[in-house]
């Protein structure tokens, strides 16, 4: 088997790849292979293949996954979760990092809720700005007040 086959055949299984995640992981990796096939088709040797193989795969990832990932991902909904980020929610019980308590209702819902920052506590009625989640709690900070 010579080396352009293989080349072929490392294209082939990343775009198999690619379709079957459809996660734009491998089809940088398809673009270097069919560089390399085709240089390897012209006889470069081996050592010259690799680089542009590397190279052409990591240009190709570089540039392009950004724009394909702001493309491909313009339909994707957020879960329920992430789209609690940057809403605002009301304390319904005290949030205290150091005593493990505290809970906010937003949009309806009870969550369990800790201060972004440590020390702080934040008493029933405190509005508050959701701004990460940690595993089944909100981290949140209190609403600054515009005069």
């Amino acid at each position: 088997m010579n080396l352009t086959t293989i080349w072929l055949i490392v294209f082939v299984v990343c775009i198999v790849a690619e379709i079957i995640s459809m996660g734009l992981t491998t089809i940088w990796f398809a673009g270097g292979a069919l560089v390399a096939a085709v240089v390897s088709a012209f006889g470069a040797p081996l050592w010259l293949q690799i680089a542009l193989f590397a190279v052409v795969s990591l240009v190709l990832l570089y540039f392009t996954r950004p724009i394909a990932v702001k493309y491909f991902n313009k339909d994707r909904v957020k879960t329920n979760a992430e789209s609690l980020v940057g809403k605002q929610a009301i304390v319904i019980s005290e949030i205290d990092n150091l005593q493990g308590i505290g809970q906010v209702t937003v949009g309806g819902q009870e969550w369990t809720a800790r201060t972004t920052q440590e020390g702080i506590s934040l008493p029933v009625g405190s509005v508050v700005v959701i701004r990460a989640i940690s595993g089944v709690k909100l981290m949140v900070e209190e609403k600054q007040q515009t005069s």
